[in-house]
């Protein structure tokens, strides 16, 4: 997760973190209802229009919805959205990119067609760009749109969309593995388990290979892919296993209420016979 710094203020000594480099190590470090907190102190003491009160509405979005609490995110991220439009304009990438980690929110409470327009908006929009922010912008729009048209279960379109992204996205970084995630997403939704278990196992030696901070906000993602994939192929004891591990890590870094626990736990009632 890439934050955006506040450009210089008078009161910013060399060397002296403010309140939002604080949240900001926080969110980092997976202390999330210390960061929310840290953040909204530190938004409520500035101006509304203030950078830094830009920067630690957007924190506060990002941990408040990493916390489970995806309703209140996403209104956190409107009144965000109003404010980055004042400061930045409605075309600017860290405006844009608001409106992308505001439509993952809209995926956690089941909005997929609101997320699918906004994303392909999103998308479009960064394409008109030029730079490396605008690049990296429209592959995680086109990562937020992956998993909106698996969740609507047009799984041909995901992989279809997956693959294109990743063909232009060759770096080893976290953005080829949330899109490789939602490629195998895809693949496991057309019953492609086999093609969806080799994904998965990629997106694993991608996601070991990052630093800590950029691992945190995918925890149990690529468990849960390879419990999904190993399910299809009839493994159900290993299934049990990663998804088992999957929720702990999850519970653990989240809470029971974000979207990945819950995932987490549906599969785990359906390994063991007790779900739908």
């Amino acid at each position: 997760m890439r934050f955006f710094r506040a450009r210089g203020r008078k009161d910013a000594r060399p060397g002296a973190g403010t309140p939002v480099d604080e949240a900001k190590s926080l969110y980092e470090a997976g202390r999330y209802a210390e960061a929310e907190a840290t953040a909204r102190a530190a938004a409520g003491s500035l101006p509304a229009d203030d950078e830094y009160a830009a920067a630690a509405l957007n924190i506060v979005a990002l941990a408040t919805g990493a916390q489970g609490r995806h309703a209140e995110a996403l209104a956190v991220y409107d009144e965000a959205l109003a404010v980055f439009r004042r400061l930045f304009g409605a075309e600017h990438w860290l405006t844009l990119k608001l409106r992308s980690d505001r439509a993952q929110q809209m995926v956690s409470l089941g909005q997929y067609a609101a997320c699918e327009a906004e994303c392909a908006a999103v998308a479009e929009a960064a394409s008109r760009g030029a730079g490396p922010d605008m690049a990296v912008l429209a592959a995680a729009a086109r990562n937020g749109l992956v998993f909106a048209l698996n969740a609507q279960g047009r799984h041909e379109e995901a992989e279809a969309l997956a693959r294109e992204a990743l063909a232009a996205h060759r770096e080893p970084d976290r953005m080829s593995l949330v899109l490789r995630l939602g490629l195998a997403r895809g693949l496991n939704g057309q019953a492609r388990h086999k093609e969806a278990l080799a994904e998965a196992e990629i997106a694993e030696e991608l996601y070991r290979a990052l630093p800590d901070a950029q691992r945190r906000p995918d925890t149990g993602a690529v468990e849960l892919a390879l419990a999904h994939a190993l399910l299809g192929l009839g493994h159900a004891s290993d299934a049990r296993r990663r998804a088992g591990a999957a929720h702990d890590a999850c519970l653990a870094s989240f809470g029971p209420d974000h979207r990945r626990t819950v995932e987490a736990r549906t599969l785990l009632a359906r390994i063991d016979g007790t779900g739908s």
